[in-house]
């Protein structure tokens, strides 16, 4: 796929986020996209985000449990980038028009924060573990500018993975000595179940995720930097959100996390 048609479709994800619409799925307009094109799409997008004074916190994978890879029918992770306009604080009450979501759903995760560099390839689990700073529960709001979620795996990869927003858990504990793996995690809506997972769902291991995560960005030379947040990836399936909607969640060992919307 040429530059031009990369920074063009690019600047189409930006003005529908902008402007809270959806687009059809690239996929379907050009089929022979493949994930580096919308790897570079995805690029493009986050430079006119960053022109607007957005900065870089973190990363992001998604997509990497079975329950929400059937709900999408992507069967492989995605991934992209966080920043600090997408940040809200835990028990935060996000107004969906004033935030640019268009079609949200809440992921309940855990968050990773760094303490120390991460280069792939090679990273491993305990890599990961070894240069973590802390650990928290976390949602992810994540939101498609693709009519109706009808993705592919090209397509979220080039609308930085469908993320929207996040919000962190006010608790932050050191991983030593937890099996992140054996957690789980509850998450209510409106006081009501609405979902559960194991650590496990992610990758077998939420640290695990995050070497994949870092081991693909280093395919495209982009490093982890200390002090960087990491989002390993929903334990549940993703529940729709809508004004009025409140989530609470608790992941054993790590704590709990809130947020509403209006």
């Amino acid at each position: 796929m040429d530059n031009t048609l990369i920074r063009q479709l690019g600047d189409e994800l930006y003005d529908a986020l902008r402007q809270r619409r959806t687009l059809a799925p690239l996929t379907d307009r050009h089929p022979d996209i493949d994930v580096d094109d919308a790897y570079h799409i995805s690029l493009h997008m986050l430079s006119r985000r960053e022109a607007d004074g957005e900065k870089v916190v973190g990363k992001k994978i998604g997509v990497t449990s079975k329950p929400v890879q059937d709900m999408l029918n992507v069967h492989q992770p995605d991934f992209g980038f966080l920043t600090d306009a997408m940040h809200y604080p835990d028990g935060a009450t996000i107004p969906i028009a004033k935030a640019g979501l268009i079609q949200p759903r809440a992921e309940g995760e855990i968050a990773f924060m760094l303490k120390a560099d991460l280069r792939g390839p090679g990273v491993t689990r305990e890599d990961v573990l070894a240069a973590t700073a802390w650990v928290a529960p976390c949602f992810e709001i994540v939101d498609s500018r693709i009519d109706d979620w009808k993705i592919r795996i090209q397509d979220t990869v080039a609308d930085n993975a469908s993320c929207g927003v996040f919000v962190i858990g006010d608790r932050h504990t050191d991983p030593a000595g937890l099996d992140l793996a054996a957690v789980r995690m509850c998450m209510m809506r409106n006081g009501e179940p609405a979902g559960e997972g194991l650590g496990s769902a992610v990758q077998g291991h939420p640290a695990e995720a995050v070497a994949w995560l870092a081991n693909t960005l280093g395919r495209f030379g982009i490093p982890f930097r200390a002090g960087e947040l990491i989002l390993s990836g929903s334990l549940a399936p993703l529940i729709p959100a809508r004004a009025g909607d409140r989530f609470e969640m608790e992941i054993e060992g790590l704590g709990r996390c809130s947020v509403a919307f209006s």
